[in-house]
């Protein structure tokens, strides 16, 4: 299987690209899986390329055919101004509307306060849920104080098990399968009609 990580940090080193390595760590211990990282920051004038002339040059070009052949993707984005950065969401612009339907998408941000945190639910889940992706439910965001902190490993290590578990065919942790009602067949569906027909002759 193959799992392909973006990240858009822009320092190096870069504490984006630093979580990212840790998420793919972490996914190769639940799972077998091949991993690419795509890093954006060396993609940059070539996505601004891409929107003026609408083709991708070499570099991108193989970037987005890797995205797109993936099974699974872990994308990380710094946060700028509250939001995923201008570049990350550039790169998911270009990239085919249809190639993450149904993907499984293990998201996660960085940033110097743990304020921005909330970053993940309203800006980068909805992005992958209009993508039509599958977004693994625990995002894992990493503040300045969070490195060398307890709980980072264990959110990391708690997504990534989501991840993998989705990429192998399995229920996530979070949201074990649920055995079939032995009366499943048996359920009696009654029109909303009749039932205000017998309230009314009540």
């Amino acid at each position: 299987m193959k799992l392909v990580v973006v990240s858009a940090g822009l320092s190096v080193p870069s504490s984006t690209r630093l979580l990212a390595d840790r998420l793919a760590g972490a996914v190769q211990r639940h799972a077998s899986v091949d991993v690419e990282v795509v890093e954006l920051r060396d993609l940059a004038v070539e996505i601004a390329h891409h929107f003026t002339n609408g083709f991708p040059g070499r570099r991108l070009a193989a970037a987005l055919e890797a995205v797109t052949a993936a099974d699974a993707l872990i994308v990380v984005t710094p946060v700028f101004s509250a939001s995923y950065s201008g570049l990350f969401k550039s790169f998911f612009d270009v990239l085919d509307p249809d190639a993450l339907v149904g993907k499984p998408v293990l998201v996660a941000a960085t940033g110097g306060s743990a304020r921005h945190s909330l970053v993940l639910e309203h800006a980068l889940r909805p992005l992958f849920s209009h993508l039509r992706a599958v977004v693994v439910p625990t995002a894992v965001y990493a503040a300045s104080e969070d490195w060398g902190a307890q709980g980072l490993p264990e959110r990391i290590d708690r997504a990534a098990g989501e991840l993998a578990a989705l990429m192998t065919g399995l229920s996530t942790p979070s949201s074990p399968s649920r055995p079939a009602r032995a009366d499943q067949d048996e359920v009696t569906v009654v029109p909303f009609a009749d039932r205000l027909a017998a309230l009314a002759a009540r």
